[in-house]
């Protein structure tokens, strides 16, 4: 058997019954066994593990694992994930009471595709696609809806290019906060119909935990 690592958590109560709980140091990792040779891939396990993470942040706060990782036992557990306990545990005392949120939005104009065929190296054809997404920006009157309407609303946010197509921003919400969110991303639909757009979450902490993740 092998264990599917979840996420990281402050008690065992946020974890037990939803998944098994494994401590590490002084926290608890949510875990689900499953047979050795079960691809991780595997479309039911996905179904599976994400319905388990929305139970669990249902109950509290934590930091999400990056999907793929697998334990075999508490004392592998202990070895891969030891050192970033004390980083985990300052994550989830300073944002126990918050969680992300996700706004996908559709560039106003899509970067062109560089062709491969315009580089002599794989190198700088790689740096072009970089720059090429980096430099698309989203309808500014939107942004500036955004910037009035739900970045009050957040405690710390990110902008991401994640492609040449749309743009992502990242934010932290007390959960309190979360029916206020909904509400303003329903007025930004209302007021700026032609900007395709996709808010999405709560999430775990996980964008702003990935700089510290296994």
């Amino acid at each position: 058997m092998k264990s599917v690592v979840i996420g990281a958590h402050l008690q065992r109560d946020d974890v037990e019954p939803i998944a098994d709980a494994i401590p590490v140091s002084d926290l608890f990792l949510s875990v689900l066994a499953i047979d050795e040779d079960r691809p991780l891939s595997d479309r039911d396990l996905l179904l599976q593990i994400a319905d388990i993470r929305a139970r669990l942040l249902d109950r509290a706060t934590f930091v999400a694992i990056r999907y793929g990782f697998a334990i075999r036992d508490p004392r592998e557990a202990e070895i891969k994930c030891g050192t970033l306990v004390p980083r985990w545990r300052e994550l989830l005392d300073t944002h126990r009471d918050e969680v992300e949120m996700t706004l996908k939005v559709a560039v106003a104009v899509p970067a062109a595709r560089p062709d491969r065929h315009d580089f002599a190296s794989g190198a700088a054809y790689l740096r072009a696609l970089h720059q090429s997404a980096n430099a698309v920006d989203i309808d500014p009157q939107f942004r500036g809806g955004v910037e009035k309407t739900l970045l009050p609303l957040t405690t710390q946010h990110r902008w991401i290019h994640r492609d040449a197509a749309s743009l992502e921003l990242a934010m932290l919400v007390r959960r309190n906060n979360l029916d206020k969110v909904r509400a303003a991303g329903e007025s930004l639909r209302r007021d700026f119909q032609s900007v395709p757009f996709l808010l999405s979450g709560p999430w775990p902490l996980e964008v702003f935990a990935d700089d510290h993740q296994q």
